[in-house]
């Protein structure tokens, strides 16, 4: 029969492991899949008037481009469906880029991206991580959601953000750090 003492010290022992385990997965985050990286720049996005997200992109590199490694972390201040997230991201994938996607495509893209996001709330951060040539990570509030290794993929998702031809140029300006202004929004 085992002694008390030894098997308490078990207990202890395995409920100490798994609430490290726990802490350890609690604390992974974006940061890990870029490490060392600074803030580049940050915009509040409006549209009509209404406060949609704050925006952050963080790079390692003092002049991020799609073709180096960042986070852009995105903080929403509304309730926006996933449903919605994805259609509006697969529209502006195709309008920046000047293409048109086959359907085939748009299905398997709009079924990476229900698996990557969630219905956000006021407060809902989701941070995507750019792989150049890899893909990329998305992070919900901290935690992985999930990875999408398809670079065209990922290279056409930030886009919407930072690319020239972007919606809002003025928002892609203060992300990059290149408007040195105090206003920090962006409105169409």
């Amino acid at each position: 029969m085992p002694r008390p003492f030894a098997a308490r010290h078990r207990l202890i022992s395995a409920m100490s492991l798994a609430l490290a385990l726990y802490a350890s997965e609690a604390l992974a985050d974006w940061r890990e899949a870029l490490p060392g990286a600074n803030l580049i720049g940050e915009a509040d996005f409006r549209w009509y008037g209404f406060e949609v997200y704050q925006a952050r992109l963080w790079s390692t590199v003092s002049k991020p481009s799609l073709d180096t490694p960042f986070a852009l972390e995105l903080d929403y201040r509304r309730r926006i469906s996933k449903q919605d997230l994805v259609e509006t991201s697969l529209e502006e994938m195709q309008r920046v880029n000047g293409t048109v996607l086959d359907a085939g495509r748009l299905q398997a893209w709009g079924a990476q991206m229900e698996r990557a996001f969630v219905d956000v709330q006021p407060g809902t951060r989701i941070t995507g991580v750019y792989r150049p040539g890899q893909g990329c990570r998305f992070y919900v509030n901290g935690r992985l959601s999930h990875e999408i290794t398809d670079a065209l993929f990922a290279r056409r998702f930030f886009s919407i953000w930072l690319d020239p031809r972007t919606r809002h140029p003025e928002l892609r300006q203060r992300l990059l750090g290149l408007d040195t202004s105090n206003a920090k929004r962006s409105t169409p």
